[in-house]
């Protein structure tokens, strides 16, 4: 039995294939060249969208010098922390969480390197929520679709942010598209991630996730498309194309007397 197929660790919602795809990697996350440049493009389009969403729900401006400050923001499925260090950067109190182990030291290593504190935790979301830990921003980014069980999954992020707090949680949606663009443009073509890093089955349309999102508690408010252009080389966003990478943002409401 391959690593692919591998049925999920008894009692949790982790697939040891998908962890050892990125394990694999791990000593790439910050190679700008590297299995994870396609990450590195679409990071400041990703970052742009996380703090927008975080600010307006908030009240920040995110200009300002340590705008996130008082403000708790996990990071599921940090890898190397491609958006911790912005998001400590910015003030807050930063959590990210990897099941991937060998992800956490190479994480740790390079926020020393760069005068940052973040608390990085082998661990997984559904321990933290186990735990009853709480926080105003949970990023859920590129994750949902590497999970056997996406509702169980989001049902134990839904725990995690506090009432009042948000959500920010993007995937790939499901259709002819994503399998040209994904699976045969990214891993056969450009190369530019190892082949059976995605599975098209495990891809969510919008619909779907909103679903599910919504029977977890949340309410989404935002969904939003990350587009590629091969002219300019370049991510930005769409408020209508969620054809193929798109992004949800949703809130908890506050329960009032």
């Amino acid at each position: 039995m391959t690593s692919m197929q591998q049925s999920p660790t008894a009692g949790t919602n982790i697939d040891p294939g998908e962890i050892a795809k990125f394990e694999a990697m791990a000593s790439e996350w910050w190679d700008l060249n590297g299995k994870f440049k396609p990450l590195h493009m679409m990071n400041p389009c990703r970052l742009g969208y996380i703090v927008d969403q975080v600010a307006a729900e908030f009240g920040r401006d995110p200009s300002q010098p340590e705008a996130f400050k008082g403000l708790r923001i996990l990071d599921i499925g940090c890898g190397g922390g491609l958006l911790c260090e912005p998001m400590a950067r910015l003030g807050a109190t930063v959590v990210g969480v990897d099941p991937a182990e060998r992800n956490i030291p190479v994480a740790r290593i390079h926020a020393e390197r760069m005068g940052l504190e973040i608390d990085y935790r082998a661990a997984s979301a559904e321990a933290l929520a186990e735990a009853g830990e709480t926080f105003d921003a949970v990023l859920n980014m590129e994750v949902v679709e590497h999970v056997p069980d996406p509702a169980a999954y989001l049902g134990a992020c839904a725990r995690l942010v506090q009432p009042g707090g948000l959500m920010v949680c993007s995937t790939i949606n499901r259709n002819p598209k994503s399998f040209m663009m994904a699976i045969v443009g990214a891993e056969h073509v450009m190369r530019w991630l190892p082949k059976g890093t995605h599975e098209w089955s495990k891809f969510i349309t919008p619909d779907e996730l909103t679903t599910m999102i919504a029977a977890a508690g949340l309410e989404v408010v935002d969904r939003k498309g990350f587009v590629f252009n091969p002219v300019t080389w370049s991510w930005s966003i769409s408020a209508r194309d969620l054809s193929v990478n798109y992004v949800t943002c949703s809130v908890k409401r506050e329960v009032r007397g």
